[in-house]
This record gives C-alpha cells, structure tokens and sequence, in this order.
C-alpha cells in the first residue's frame, strides 16, 4: 500500500518522537519530508489519520504549527507492508523490506511466527465451489523444473508432481510397474526394448502424448545432459524408433539390466515435442508434463501448483498446492508447536507433541561420505596417510555438533552397525590419537595443507571436519565448488571429495552413479577394479546378486581407505491426523495427488 510508505517516510523522519507523543509542526515541513506539495499533504494527512495510524491536530493560519501524534510504530507499520506482500504473494520482496529495516532481528522473529500459521491446508469458498489448498514451505531456492536440469530434493519432488514416466518404481524399489507405457517387452539379447503407451495420455496443454513425444525426450537428455545424473544409462542408447504412434523401440549399444530401472527416474519424464523445441529445446521455468499437477505460476519464490483435471489416472483430492521457497537463512528448524503444518518433512518432534501428530521415518536416507583423489599427486596417493585421516574421522564428535533424532553414524551406504575400528568416544581415545600421530609420522606427513571440495549446502559439514582433523595435525582447506559444477574440472584440484548420496527406491541407480563418478578420480588399478564390477553389474539380473556386488565393492573401496564414510540421515515426515490418503515415496515426500482433509 503507498500510504503506508508514505508513512513509514514520515514516521523515520523524526525518530526522535515517541508514539503519543504531540510533535509541534507545519503542513509545509511535512510535504518537504515526502517531497509533495502543500495539498497532497493535507490528503496524506487525511487518510493516514482514517487509518489510525497518526492524529493531526491543524491550526489555521498558513505556517502556524499544528499538533502531530503518531500512533502506529516504524515496527508495526513495517509488519503490516510485509504481510500485504505477503498477501501478494511476493514473499521475497517482504523478507528484503524487513531484512533493511532497523532491529531487523526481532521482526523478523515476529515475521517468522505469523508467517507460520499461513501455511498448511485451507479451503476457500465461492458460491457452491470449495477450493482446497495445501501450501507449505521449502527452504530451497527452485533454480529449474526441467528434469534434464534438476539438482536438488526440492526441485525433483515438483518435477514428480508434473511429469511422468514410462515406467515407475514401487516405494521400497522392489518392483517395476506399468505408467506411461502399459507393457513392455525386451528381446532375447536383452539390448532392445519396446514399449507400448497408454492411448489418450494428456499433456498439461492439452496435446496427446504419442510415441514421437518419448522419442524427442530421451533423445534430448542426451544432448543437454550428456555427463548428467544416470548419463551412462543414456549414452548407451543407439537407436530410438516408433513404428506407430503406441511404440516405442530403444535399441541399447550393450546389455544393460538397469536400464528399465533408469526409466522409472523422473530424469527419463516424458516432455511434449512441440513446446520444448518452440522454446529452444529447454523447458527452464514453464514445464508441461503429463502429471496429476500442472505449474501456472512462480513469481517471487512462490510455486504455483493446480490439479490437473485430464491426469491419466485420475484427478487429484487438492485443488491447488502452493510452494514457498524460503531462502534457507529464513527458515527456521520446524516443529509442531511452533510452525501448525499439516505436513512437514524431515522435522524433529517432541515427545508431547509427537502424541498429537502421526509420524512416519521413511527407509530413505541420505549418507554423507569423502572419497580421496588418488590421480592428484600429494600426500593422499601414501595408503598410510589416508589410514591416518579414516581413523581421526570422530563420528560421534560430528553428530554432537550436527545433532538431531534422525542422524546416526555411519560405515556404509547399507545399514550396517559400526565396525570396532570405526568406533570412536566424543574425544578420539588416547590411544586412537596416538596411532593417528604414529601413522603421519611413518608417512612423512609434514603438515600438507589438504584441500578439501564440496557443495556450499554442505559447507558446515566441510568446517566440522576441518576443526575435527586440525585436532590431530591434519589441516585442510575447502574449496566450495556449485552443485551443478561438481562433475567438472575444478573437483580435480582437490585432494578429498565431500558429498552426500540420496538412497531411495533408486539406490541402486544412484550408488552406480556415484562410483562411476568416482572412477574419474580412482588410481588406474582402481578404476580397473570398478570398470570390472560396474560391467557385472549392468549383465547381472538377479537384483540380490547386484546389491551383493555393490556390497563387495564397497567394502574393497573401505579397506584401501578410498571411501571414508561420516554418517546418514534417516527421513522423516510428520502429518495432522485430519489429513487422508496419505501416499509418501521412500525420501518422505508427499505425493499431493492423494491427500485430502476432514
């Protein structure tokens, strides 16, 4: 609202005067403090006071001074200018005005407690129709929704709402089942598979989806993602045909038994032809999908979800799901009784509070772990120095630091108990320090400075580990390095990787990815030794037989201290009793097409 800016000039214009305070003054000093003329003040005046914001008590006589008493405060008016922006749906806008503001802490505060109680679910009635909407926060900034592009959590689970795939993954990754394509078929080399696609699938703008549409997409996530996530499952895609408008014939170059796994990822959506080649073969921040929910709108970190009424497979319980982007220096750690969701992700409750909220900790997880870069030349190429760094790792010192009910100490991507040797007191044993300094001194560690690269979400990881090496001599220096730049060049600098994996239903898939990226930092005999194995792996059918192989990897990975591992975090999600239907995926995610309210 102008007036209250107004205001609000007028009001820092003499912060010496208190509220209900009279300040003794002329209408020409006033319009001089808002730049106006003498008649546009006196219509200032006049809605202001109607507002109730200030009293103005005039004189008549050109330059007698009136009577001035400012009733609404810097801090209450800023509020108010916040939350009508709010109301606008411009929540950047009101976080930066506030940010600017003095005692910008406290009112931020404030902020964050009113703020709170707009999320969560609402229903909004005109006449006969009842619109239901569920909006919640995330503390991600969404850079893109075009699956060939994603990088975060946030960002793939909107790309769940939007998109589709030909084929799906249950939630406990144990089975493959039908979507886009109702059946598939593979031949006897296991190298050509052909898939038959659901007559009459919609896309959000109203075209059908048809066999030319799902040979354009895999076609172009190998041209705009050719080293993304799950490359290798592409790349080795030699031929795409489409005998009819229903099939699909993708001819691989070798056999591959995660193939078909890879299709149930949200990289392998499905995007119509027409609308990614008009706009350049990108689809950025307009996506069209074939999901239970279509995008019409993100201004100002506010993502706008609404039903999709022609979804395949039925049309969601919610009307509309509204998604707030939060920068994360905004968001604070939630809790049932401070911030009322119905739904809330990854979240830390307490006992009194956990009686009113059912919960549930998903099998998804995330582990974070360092791997060495053994083609760099430097102290990390001698075993004994990186036998050295593994035994300092004080994992119950870095959950005290991180803490939360869901963190646990970790030794493998599987959920294993920890080793004797990788057990360590919140100080490393007397005996543990003296080894750690025994085997630097056999190595010829002359305090090397070791540089250490990773993502900046996961700088307060990287400093944790730098205090927790400094205490046993081990000195390191972090390079930060953009998520969407990690598999480059610059991680090639470093001498240890810090990164986290995502295991889901598509574990799987992710830990072939991770130690294919791995290979590329490897010493020659270990890249020999994962070339062999991620090759029996690929001709490997038997799923039991594979996670076996990936055991064995890892545990050949651990004994020549490449893969240092720190600890997993379990995933969590918490929801009202008043909510139905609920439907999570393995990471906690509530997938919005099932729920409704009471």
């Amino acid at each position: 609202m102008k007036i209250r800016k107004h205001y609000l000039t007028l009001r820092r214009s003499f912060p010496h005067v208190h509220e209900e305070h009279p300040l003794e003054i002329t209408l020409e000093e006033l319009a001089l403090h808002l730049d106006c003329t003498h008649r546009n003040m006196v219509l200032l005046l006049k809605r202001m006071q109607q507002e109730e914001w200030l009293t103005w008590l005039p004189k008549k006589g050109r330059g007698n001074r009136s009577t001035l008493i400012f009733h609404a405060s810097k801090e209450e008016t800023l509020m108010e200018e916040a939350k009508e922006l709010v109301a606008k749906q411009d929540l950047h806008s009101a976080l930066e005005l506030l940010q600017a503001a003095e005692h910008a802490s406290s009112l931020r505060e404030q902020f964050q407690v009113w703020l709170s109680g707009q999320f969560g679910f609402r229903s909004e009635v005109q006449g006969q129709r009842r619109t239901d909407i569920l909006r919640f926060p995330l503390p991600q900034t969404i850079h893109a929704l075009d699956p060939a592009a994603i990088h975060y959590a946030g960002e793939s689970h909107l790309v769940n709402q939007i998109f589709d795939g030909l084929v799906r993954m249950d939630a406990k990754g144990d089975q493959i089942l039908p979507h886009l394509a109702h059946a598939w078929d593979v031949d006897a080399s296991r190298t050509l598979w052909t898939f038959y696609l659901r007559k009459g699938v919609q896309f959000h703008h109203g075209h059908e989806m048809l066999a030319s549409d799902v040979k354009y997409s895999l076609e172009r996530l190998r041209r705009l993602a050719p080293r993304g996530l799950y490359s290798w499952a592409y790349a080795s895609i030699i031929d795409i045909t489409t005998p009819d408008e229903t099939t699909v014939c993708i001819q691989l170059s070798e056999r591959n038994e995660l193939f078909l796994g890879f299709l149930t990822t949200n990289r392998a959506s499905i995007v119509p032809a027409d609308v990614c080649e008009a706009a350049g073969g990108r689809m950025d921040k307009s996506p069209i999908g074939t999901g239970p929910f279509r995008l019409t709108g993100h201004e100002q970190g506010i993502w706008i979800l609404e039903a999709f009424p022609a979804y395949f497979q039925g049309r969601g319980f919610l009307d509309r799901v509204e998604v707030w982007t939060l920068p994360e220096n905004e968001q604070k750690e939630l809790s049932a009784q401070s911030q009322p969701f119905q739904v809330m992700h990854n979240v830390r409750i307490s006992d009194m509070e956990a009686q009113r909220w059912q919960q549930v900790r998903q099998s998804g997880m995330t582990t974070k772990f360092m791997t060495v870069n053994e083609l760099k030349d430097g102290p990390l190429k001698n075993p004994v120095i990186r036998e050295a760094l593994n035994l300092a790792l004080d994992r119950p010192y870095l959950l005290e630091q991180l803490s939360g009910d869901v963190i646990e100490a970790a030794s493998s991507f599987f959920l294993k108990p920890l080793e004797d040797t990788e057990r360590s007191n919140p100080a490393i044993s007397k005996a543990g320090q003296t080894k750690v300094e025994q085997l630097l001194a056999a190595s010829g560690y002359q305090g090397d400075v070791l540089k250490l690269a990773t993502i900046p979400q996961y700088e307060q990881d990287a400093l944790l580990l730098q205090k927790m090496y400094a205490m046993s001599g081990i000195k390191l220096e972090i390079l930060l390095i953009p998520a969407e730049e990690f598999k480059g060049e610059q991680r090639m600098r470093a001498d240890l990787l810090l990164f986290a994996i995502m295991l889901d239903e598509h574990s799987e898939l992710r830990l072939y990815d991770m130690y294919k990226s791995m290979r590329q930092h490897a010493a020659p005999d270990v890249q020999t030794m994962l070339d062999d194995s991620l090759r029996l792996l690929r001709s490997e059918s038997d799923p039991k037989r594979r996670m076996a192989l990936l055991e064995q990897l890892e545990s050949q990975l651990k004994q020549r201290h490449s893969l240092l591992f720190l600890y997993r975090k379990h995933l969590k999600t918490a929801y009202h009793p008043s909510i139905r239907g609920i439907s999570l995926d393995s990471l906690g995610w509530v997938r919005f097409r099932d729920i409704w309210f009471t």
